[in-house]
């Protein structure tokens, strides 16, 4: 399409400030869209960054939901890598729950650059990735989300739960205040996001989208290599030193 990426779009915005009510009008679309396969009991099963695309590079650019390949009423496991949801990791059957968790890592990237589960070194099929899924461990950095409203990431948490069976619904989701009123217009830092390296990283994780990631590494005879710290956790580091001491970084 002529918008092309969603997030390539965002980082070539240098006119206008990128904000988080931006962010709120590209998750209402992704919603829509899902909630339309919900209706028909579809799960999209393979939410990511290269499945969004724009109509045109203008501000009102619609946003399309594309690559269907894995919409099928059945239950194959096939997933992305960093947006898979805990269930799928524990070998169970699944259903359209784990599209909203995937929606959760994407609105998480879309409010600050970088997702919530991610490589603790440089390497792709990182059992880092796996152990904090399972666990449903990440944070709100306060570098990145100090001007991110309560409410967005109170949608994230109810997004990220573990249990499907207690995960937000999408009708919940198109109802929350977040969605239906006005949000912030505050500009949003998406620095990590722009930076190339960084940029690449996170496409690499999203590119290990496969069906044999459901085998252990073990399984695959994937070698895992001594633990390094990942692009994304350097500038984290880097920026955390630069900023003056503040309150308590906020956890889930």
């Amino acid at each position: 399409m002529e918008g092309g990426n969603l997030f390539k779009y965002i980082c070539k915005r240098n006119k206008e400030p990128y904000t988080e009510r931006d962010a709120a009008r590209y998750i209402w679309m992704i919603v829509q869209a899902v909630n339309h396969l919900h209706t028909m009991n579809i799960a999209h099963r393979d939410l990511k960054e290269d499945n969004l695309l724009l109509t045109n590079d203008r501000n009102d650019a619609i946003l399309k939901l594309c690559d269907f390949g894995f919409a099928k009423k059945d239950f194959l496991f096939r997933f992305p890598a960093c947006h898979v949801a805990p269930e799928i990791l524990a070998r169970e059957k699944y259903d359209k729950a784990c599209d909203i968790w995937s929606m959760g890592v994407i609105m998480y990237i879309l409010l600050c650059g970088y997702p919530p589960f991610y490589p603790e070194s440089e390497q792709q099929l990182s059992p880092h990735i796996k152990t904090k899924t399972r666990a449903g461990r990440y944070e709100f950095p306060d570098a990145e989300w100090r001007n991110i409203s309560n409410e967005a990431k109170s949608i994230i948490r109810r997004m990220l739960t573990v249990d499907p069976t207690s995960r937000i619904t999408i009708g919940e989701i198109l109802t929350s205040p977040w969605l239906t009123e006005l949000t912030s217009e505050r500009p949003i830092d998406m620095t990590v996001l722009q930076d190339a390296e960084t940029r690449q990283q996170l496409q690499a994780a999203v590119a290990s989208a496969t069906d044999t990631q459901r085998l252990t590494d073990d399984d695959l005879g994937i070698k895992i290599s001594a633990p390094g710290k990942s692009r994304i956790d350097k500038r984290a580091a880097k920026k955390k030193e630069q900023m003056p001491p503040t309150g308590d970084t906020s956890f889930t």
